[in-house]
């Protein structure tokens, strides 16, 4: 055999082993990453993905401590009302909890329901002065954050952002509608006995939005 001839035979050997070598290192390689890699199944402890905002599971949740709160911490409208009178400011501190638009005050009451323009009705409320009453959102449309903001203990920081936040004040507002008012015949009020309670923001301190937790109709 050539000088040349063996050098070819010498240079394919040599590549071959290099092949069968990569080869080696490549299987070892896959089977290292076999063994350290670890498969989760959806939902399981181990996942740790981050969970999507839901607003049907945050208000089945939360709705009960919020109407818990709102319940223990309800002050009968005529003590409220006599100390919004003597002292605005004190009476806010007292009963309620500050928000960035006012503070939001649990609240019960017994009244007579008057119209209802857009679902809401108006209230004569025992033991207000004249002057003074209170409106009653009875849905279907159920707006603004006062049950989010009543406890005071759900904040923006735990949210991803200012939608899922706004989102938590719906859900809560569906969770009631869904709990409290689709028992009730609420096109039909007027004129009757209703006792309530639920939260209100104070911005007029003559004229109450409530949004109810709990009521029962004479």
């Amino acid at each position: 055999m050539s000088v040349a001839s063996g050098t070819i035979v010498a240079q394919h050997s040599s590549s071959k082993r290099g092949l069968i070598a990569g080869i080696a290192i490549a299987v070892i390689v896959i089977a290292t990453m076999a063994l350290n890699t670890k498969f989760v199944a959806i939902g399981s402890d181990d996942d740790i993905k981050p969970k999507v905002f839901s607003k049907e599971e945050f208000g089945a949740q939360q709705f009960p401590k919020v109407q818990k709160y709102i319940l223990e911490h309800a002050v009968d409208a005529k003590t409220l009302v006599e100390a919004i009178i003597a002292d605005k400011a004190e009476a806010s501190k007292k009963y309620g909890v500050e928000t960035s638009t006012g503070p939001v005050i649990p609240v019960t009451l017994t009244g007579v329901a008057g119209e209802a323009k857009s679902g809401i009705y108006s209230f004569t409320v025992e033991g207000l002065p004249e002057g003074y009453g209170a409106r009653v959102q009875m849905g279907p449309a159920i707006n603004g954050t006062d049950l989010r903001d009543a406890s005071g203990e759900i904040s923006f920081g735990q949210f991803t952002n200012q939608i899922e936040y706004q989102d938590a004040g719906s859900a809560l507002n569906m969770e009631m509608k869904k709990q409290v008012l689709t028992p009730i015949d609420t096109a039909a009020l007027t004129g009757k006995t209703v006792t309530l309670t639920g939260v209100f923001k104070l911005i007029n301190p003559k004229n109450w939005l409530v949004t109810p937790v709990k009521l029962s109709v004479k």
